[in-house]
């Protein structure tokens, strides 16, 4: 999946003032197509403007967070990384090698879970899947 979510427009919308350094760290989560944690956050905005702190990057991130701009996620790894809210639903295989993200979508998963709900009596209203997995091309 390939989707560029527009940071600083989510920001405008939930009504947050936009420093210059909010957004430059607006326009970092905007391009990025992976799931960086705040310390890479922090290596890319610093690249475009070098005065934002690391305690910069992490307050953002927070009410970023907090507005419901950001989704924060836990891969094992350890590491809190992020994303801009997806508009649409997705869930997410982690390649436990390499740390890499893969989204995707599944209609035959998202039937599956709604059934599964409903047997043990309950209407889903929500979910998040993250799937761990090695790589089978990769030769150990």
């Amino acid at each position: 999946m390939n989707r560029k979510i527009d940071v600083e427009a989510l920001c405008q919308e939930k009504g947050l003032r936009i420093t210059e350094q909010r957004r430059v760290i607006a326009q970092v989560l905007s391009d990025a197509s992976d799931h960086p944690d705040v310390e890479e956050l922090h290596k890319r905005s610093s690249a475009i403007d070098p005065g934002i702190s690391i305690a910069t990057v992490y307050r953002t991130v927070r009410l970023f967070e907090e507005a419901g701009i950001l989704e924060r996620h836990d891969f094992g790894d350890g590491r809190a990384r992020y994303e801009a809210a997806p508009e649409s639903h997705h869930d997410h295989l982690i390649d436990v090698e390499t740390g890499n993200v893969i989204e995707f979508v599944d209609p035959e998963l998202e039937q599956l879970q709604k059934q599964i709900a409903e047997r043990l009596g309950f209407r889903l209203v929500d979910h998040r899947m993250e799937l761990y997995g090695v790589s089978l091309e990769r030769k150990n």
